[in-house]
């Protein structure tokens, strides 16, 4: 079997790609600019490259034969590096955001939309074998925006609590880029993939207290308290875009698919469950990297 190339192979949902590929019994090599920080299993073959210097990738594309593409650097590179992957593999999985989803929630000015736009362009375009990954809101999101507040046993203070969404695991999203790298019958796959619960930002945190058995409190805020409160440690930008897309989706349910089961075989996990396999994270004393 010839291997997969994975890029952003040490990032939340890359790694999981890596560990989905490996239990398949795939060979892997991991495009990486450090390749002696990447922590990799011994098994995995890393290489060094970087996607803002296009040839850097040829080492690690021979041979291969599929890509996951995760973009992490500005659009300039983009069409090298699509076209090496053109003449040197034959199928691109391509991790990308739900910015086609008919849902105000995903329908909010996104200063990303328009990069993931033009690459998807780029790789239609091209002679490759396509499959577009559209991950929602990822659950992990509680770790960075929740998990300090309830360690600290402090009251959560956020805006939109009723604004509902469908948090997917990241573990089923690399399960279905997986998929899609190593199976045949997924070239021109559009998968969106969400959780299988509609969930209010307040029962997120409600569900994080009940299992970790420590009451949680949720306490409203007006998005300029919340834009006030996150003024030094957050951008802007990505403010605005998560004020936009709650406040669109207030009083309606979360958009979900079935993609995960469809392409799977079996539901997505549940917020609760992954809160439980991440409950550490939560707890007092513990720093996020050590959960």
């Amino acid at each position: 079997m010839a291997p997969v190339l994975v890029t952003g192979a040490t990032g939340r949902v890359g790694r999981l790609v890596v560990d989905e590929l490996l239990g398949a019994g795939v060979p892997v090599r991991a495009l990486t600019r450090r390749p002696a920080e990447a922590g990799l299993p011994a098994e995995v073959d890393v290489i060094e490259g970087d996607l803002t210097v296009p040839e850097s990738l040829d080492a690690g594309l021979q041979g291969v034969g599929a890509v996951f593409l995760v973009w992490t650097a500005p659009f300039n590179t983009a069409p090298a590096v699509v076209g090496r992957l053109a003449t040197r593999t034959r199928r691109v999985v391509f991790l990308s955001a739900p910015f086609r989803t008919p849902h105000p929630f995903f329908q909010q000015p996104n200063p990303m939309a328009r990069l993931y736009a033009d690459i998807e362009q780029l790789i239609t375009d091209s002679s490759l074998e396509s499959t577009f990954i559209r991950p929602g809101m990822f659950a992990s999101n509680a770790l960075f925006w929740w998990a300090p507040a309830i360690r600290d046993g402090d009251v959560i203070r956020w805006p939109y609590g009723a604004a509902e969404t469908a948090p997917i695991d990241e573990r089923d999203v690399g399960a279905v880029a997986a998929r899609a790298l190593y199976e045949d019958g997924h070239a021109g796959g559009d998968y969106v993939l969400t959780g299988s619960e509609s969930l209010s930002q307040a029962e997120q945190v409600s569900i994080i207290g009940d299992v970790i058995g420590r009451p949680t409190r949720f306490e409203e805020l007006t998005p300029d308290e919340f834009r006030r409160e996150t003024a030094e440690t957050w951008p802007p930008a990505a403010v605005d875009m998560l004020l936009a897309a709650w406040g669109a989706t207030m009083g309606r349910p979360a958009y979900m698919t079935s993609t995960v089961f469809d392409v799977v075989g079996s539901p997505p996990r549940t917020f609760r469950q992954w809160v439980a396999d991440h409950a550490a994270a939560f707890l007092p004393g513990r720093a996020l990297d050590e959960a």
